[in-house]
């Protein structure tokens, strides 16, 4: 049983942001900081990905534990109300987000994925030297196999 009325729930869940939340926020603060440029949520890209370094062909999501699955973590709770409703839609994303970054792969980009429960100083170092440590190459082309090529 929900300890909310609906209109409070509805009113609640309609303030949970899909972007610019506080762990995407602290992640882009640091890389910003650390001198990493970066595009915001590119609408070309399969799953509008919340960061983009075209130069380095380097991607980076910022999941929430909860919304996104996370395996083992505490943040990652089911609630007590409606959980066959939240399991499916969890199970979904978790899907989604493999899919996603299956396709980015498929594309000569490189995935990174920072889970909100490891957001701290040491772990945003280390994702900053990971994408420093892509040699700038340009944005990947997605690779195109002409008629030709396939009949061999």
């Amino acid at each position: 049983m929900d300890r909310l009325a609906p209109e409070a729930r509805s009113r609640l869940m309609s303030r949970v942001r899909s972007k610019d939340t506080q762990p995407e926020m602290t992640v882009r603060s640091f890389l910003h900081g650390a001198g990493l440029r970066y595009r915001l949520h590119d609408h070309s890209l399969p799953g509008k990905p919340d960061l983009v370094f075209p130069s380095r062909g380097v991607v980076v999501f910022v999941h929430g534990c909860f919304w996104h699955g996370h395996a083992g973590c505490k943040k990652a709770g089911m609630p007590k109300s409606r959980q066959e409703y939240w399991r499916s839609k969890i199970q979904a994303n978790a899907e989604r987000d493999d899919r996603v970054i299956r396709e980015l792969q498929e594309s000569g980009w490189r995935v990174l994925v920072v889970w909100q429960c490891e957001i701290c100083p040491e772990s945003l170092g280390r994702l900053s030297r990971e994408i420093q440590l892509v040699p700038k190459t340009g944005r990947p082309r997605r690779r195109v196999v002409s008629g030709a090529a396939k009949a061999r």
